[in-house]
């Protein structure tokens, strides 16, 4: 079907997220082998944009620059502009963030990046205004200077490319060349070999890392560290210290106490913007939720936490409130609500003195942290204070503030099903299950399980997402790692059968290509492309076939298939699980019935049979281990 340059043609699209630009004056494009055809027909740059449907960055520059009518005339006569959703095609992102931290050292979205009419990358920015900034020039400068740039230059761009290898970080990133941001002389190559040493201290490494005063890792903004507390609380299971135990107890502390945590709605945002994880970005993304489920879950086993076990309960009723559609669940909300960013979140004085009397008020301001003035543009986002009281009262007086926030106006949803976001929520349900006293966590596994297989899954194809019955034929080396993982947690709970692991593990494993390498994905409009080593912070497409499969060999008592090579601390450490699991550090329990969870290891794997074992370390007992 011919593809028209001289329209928008965003209101075609599928995704949320390129819905939200048809109306911009940019005749935007969605990616495809057509566009790639035309831009080398017709001699012009690609402008690829990268975003997703919840960004506040990406709300703000399609407000600003995208609207500007000189700026969409100078991408509409000298560009092919193309819009990408991050979360819809993961490979793109990818391979252009990947471009865009060997040229800059850093990333984030819009991710804005020009490609030569062959395809190849050459410049990147991330969020740019329309008028000149510390030293920035405005957008529509920059686009003249990259056109110029590139006229005098295009014979001597450089290779930019992901290549698989098969063994150490699957990703081998050659230098890519760039130029400085005044776009005045080529700044030559840029090594992006993600081949750090491996470590022999990984707790080392960590503590070195941590901030010890405000918990996390690093000194500036916040993500919550996922991939890390689960390698510091299976690493704390199988090898017990104490340095393990401090950093993962005060980063989980920290994130259930401060800004991260949304203390009325339960549930938590993607990151926050400081050191003191105070103020958040406050798009809430699937992932996260499903993800600190399990640490939270997991955590309060480890640590007979009671406190952590709520926090994974809320955490699973706000998935249950605010993200389920039918039995799946949506992928984010917004950070803003009606170009107010957390505007939905946060309270004014006035506004909370009017809805407590005088007594609540004081027990409010003893648990909460209400500084004069507000913490953020005047108003309060509400953080707790360490001391904070925990008790009926202030449950009742949070229940009414949440009462009074659900009749605001609530932020955009983006309602796309994501494949592997969904089965990393049910292999949370299932943690959640077994050790936060969430009853119903292994019949919503076990439903998630069976709508991802039905409407997902046709047998050839595991689909990376859907929206309202719609969908493509893209697909990911995670989604398919993500789901044989979830099937390995509800095998364990005899949902289902090991003998159903195989053909998932069989599909599985073509994303392994030899001595070629594991790859993301294959997809015929841009070709293969490398899986992506790092786990931050959610595990990556690596990691999680990596555990599949070790898993999966233990349930079907078969000899584990490929593994994926070593863990990086700080870098893949999910990918230090399978390596534990292999390596003899998880209890391999047999039982006739699924056990008492709480009352064992968190660092194991159940099968069943008749005859109750364990073994540990190369020994077997006919005895069940204990915490």
């Amino acid at each position: 079907m011919p593809i028209d340059l001289e329209r928008n043609n965003l209101d075609k699209s599928l995704s949320p997220y390129l819905q939200q630009h048809h109306h911009n004056p940019v005749r935007w494009q969605e990616w495809s082998r057509e566009i790639r055809e035309a831009a080398e027909r017709t001699g012009r740059l690609l402008f690829v944009s990268v975003g997703y449907a919840t960004c506040h960055w990406c709300h703000v520059m399609a407000r600003e620059a995208f609207s500007d009518s000189a700026i969409a005339r100078e991408l509409n006569t000298n560009f092919i502009p193309v819009k990408v959703d991050r979360e819809e095609r993961p490979d793109l992102d990818q391979f252009l963030m990947s471009f865009q931290l060997a040229l800059h050292g850093q990333g984030g979205w819009p991710l804005n990046v020009f490609l030569s009419p062959e395809g190849q990358p050459f410049f990147s920015i991330t969020y740019a205004s329309t008028e000149p900034r510390h030293g920035i020039p405005g957008f529509l400068e920059i686009l003249r200077r990259v056109r110029s740039y590139y006229q005098a230059n295009e014979d001597d761009l450089p290779d930019f490319q992901l290549r698989p290898v098969d063994d150490g970080p699957p990703a081998a990133l050659p230098s890519a060349g760039g130029f400085s941001l005044d776009l005045e002389r080529f700044a030559g190559s840029v090594s992006t070999r993600l081949e750090a040493a491996a470590a022999d201290d990984f707790l080392q490494q960590a503590t070195a890392a941590f901030d010890h005063e405000w918990a996390g890792f690093g000194t500036s903004q916040k993500f919550p560290p996922h991939s890390t507390l689960l390698r510091l609380l299976y690493s704390d299971a199988a090898e017990p210290d104490g340095g393990a135990e401090r950093l993962a107890q005060h980063t989980l502390d920290v994130m259930q106490q401060r800004g991260l945590h949304d203390h009325l709605g339960g549930g938590f945002f993607r990151y926050c913007v400081d050191r003191a994880w105070t103020i958040p970005h406050f798009e809430k993304m699937l992932y996260d939720q499903a993800l600190c489920l399990s640490c939270y879950s997991l955590a309060a086993a480890k640590y007979e936490r009671p406190d952590y076990a709520l926090t994974a309960r809320r955490a699973f009723e706000s998935l249950e409130r605010d993200f389920r559609h039918g039995a799946l669940y949506v992928s984010a909300h917004d950070a803003d609500t009606e170009h107010g960013e957390g505007a939905t979140y946060l309270w004014s004085t006035g506004e909370l003195n009017q809805l407590l009397d005088s007594e609540e008020w004081k027990t409010f301001q003893r648990a909460f942290e209400l500084p004069a003035g507000g913490n953020f543009a005047g108003k309060h986002h509400l953080v707790l204070r360490p001391e904070a009281p925990r008790d009926e009262r202030l449950d009742r007086i949070k229940a009414r503030l949440f009462q009074a926030r659900t009749g605001r106006r609530q932020p955009f949803v983006d309602r796309k099903l994501l494949t592997g976001w969904n089965a990393l929520a049910g292999v949370g349900a299932v943690l959640a299950a077994r050790y936060a006293g969430v009853r119903h966590g292994v019949t919503r596994a076990t439903e998630i399980y069976t709508a991802l297989r039905q409407e997902h899954d046709d047998g050839e194809i595991l689909r990376h997402f859907s929206l309202d019955g719609k969908t493509t034929d893209h697909e990911y080396l995670f989604d398919y790692a993500a789901l044989l993982l979830l099937a390995t947690f509800l095998a364990e709970d005899d949902q289902l059968s090991p003998t159903d692991l195989p053909e998932l593990e069989e599909r599985l494993l073509r994303f392994h290509r030899g001595g070629y390498g594991w790859i993301e994905s294959d997809n015929a409009d841009f070709g293969p492309v490398a899986a992506d080593p790092t786990d931050l912070p959610i595990p990556s497409g690596l990691s999680l076939a990596d555990l599949a499969l070790a898993r999966t060999a233990v349930l079907t008592g078969r000899e584990p298939a490929a593994s994926t090579g070593t863990a990086t601390p700080l870098v893949s450490d999910a990918r230090a699980l399978p390596i534990q699991l292999r390596g003899g550090l998880f209890h391999i329990v047999t039982t006739p019935e699924p056990p008492e969870w709480p009352r064992l290891p968190i660092h194991l794997v159940r099968t069943a049979g008749e005859r109750t074992q364990d073994c540990y370390a190369g020994v077997c007992r006919d005895t069940l281990p204990r915490t």
